[in-house]
């Protein structure tokens, strides 16, 4: 399995990002994917996560109605679309699955949100 992020950067408070993840290595359109972050100091936290056939997402409540996950599956992307930016979401951004009983993790992007 291999995950890798891009897409991530220095952007001002009110702008936007829009994330990329490359997957290989195992039959993504059948895996639900997820959008982790972590910040200095803090615990990673789980963003938010799309299902295998992409219909339906789930976020955390402080990223709800700014953020939006989507997927190419024949592509084997995931995107993590991010708009109006805070300097609270400055962190390393990371794409998940979770497939033969444990995490797979890339290796993360960084977002920096300053003005």
């Amino acid at each position: 399995v291999q995950l890798v992020e891009s897409g991530g950067g220095l952007v001002q408070p009110g702008g936007s990002l829009t994330l990329s993840c490359a997957a290989s290595g195992f039959d993504f359109s059948r895996y639900n994917m997820k959008w982790y972050r972590q910040a200095p100091g803090k615990e990673r936290e789980m963003v938010g996560f799309i299902f295998s056939s992409g219909s339906s997402q789930d976020y955390l409540e402080f990223v709800k109605g700014r953020f939006n996950i989507s997927r190419d599956n024949g592509r084997n992307m995931v995107f993590l679309q991010m708009n109006d930016l805070k300097p609270e979401d400055t962190a390393v951004y990371y794409c998940s699955v979770w497939a033969w009983f444990q995490d797979y993790w890339g290796q993360g992007t960084q977002v920096t949100v300053s003005s």
